[in-house]
């Protein structure tokens, strides 16, 4: 008979089989204690979602979207990876916005950045990273775009600035998909912003550019661009 091991391997970092209860413990704890305060929260929690909001966020496990705008659970879609990224091939990402924009039917997507984002850093200092290198080739470019106006900036600055344009860029990505320009053009009401969260003060900043509808997509990426044909 084999001995027991009561630790593993995950990312490299050791778990024990006590940390990994812990958590379950700590779950059994929440769950009484949500019951005593609120005896209805999980019935109401497991009800249909019905959210208004779509959260487009990074991983950064400091960027919890539910209580950074105090709203529970049901009331947001959220969907994040690293450094907040909307790839036109990213199956798992467009998935997630046409659920939410063809079925749950939110009226708000908001694309989250947040200052000091690893993942940009990253991006804007070089070096090797491994696979996150080709998740992250976008934000090399985008930097690369900018480092006239930026190279003149502490780096902490650098990064910041960064994470603003970024979130800009994958606005204008986010409204050049199919899926939201379908519904405006059945005039569905559904609007895009861009947000920037500070770790330091828990703020939330809004960068002002926010587009609400199909003619403010830039003409070269509207599928309506094209006259129809005579045989329409």
């Amino acid at each position: 008979m084999g001995t027991r091991h009561d630790h593993f391997l995950i990312g490299g970092i050791v778990m024990h089989d006590s940390d990994i209860q812990g958590l379950l413990d700590n779950n059994r704890a929440w769950a009484k204690r949500m019951c005593q305060e609120d005896p209805d929260y999980f019935t109401r929690l497991s009800r249909q979602q019905n959210p208004d909001y779509l959260w487009v966020g990074c991983s950064d496990s400091r960027v919890p979207a539910n209580q950074i705008i105090a709203l529970p659970p049901g009331e947001v879609f959220v969907h994040r990876n690293v450094a907040n990224l909307l790839h036109h091939n990213d199956m798992n990402a467009l998935s997630v916005v046409q659920f939410a924009v063809d079925v749950l039917e939110v009226r708000h997507i908001m694309v989250v950045g947040h200052y000091g984002c690893g993942g940009v850093r990253a991006a804007v200092t070089g070096g090797e990273c491994g696979m996150v290198d080709y998740w992250l080739h976008s934000v090399r470019e985008l930097y690369s775009r900018h480092r006239d106006t930026l190279q003149g900036l502490p780096l902490e600055d650098q990064v910041d600035r960064m994470c603003e344009l970024n979130v800009k860029a994958q606005v204008n990505n986010l409204c050049r998909t199919k899926i939201l320009q379908r519904a405006w053009q059945r005039g569905q009401a559904l609007s895009v912003h861009g947000w920037v969260y500070g770790l330091a003060d828990g703020h939330i900043k809004d960068l002002d550019c926010s587009i609400t509808g199909l003619e403010q997509v830039a003409t070269l990426y509207r599928i309506d661009r094209l006259a129809p044909s005579r045989d329409d």
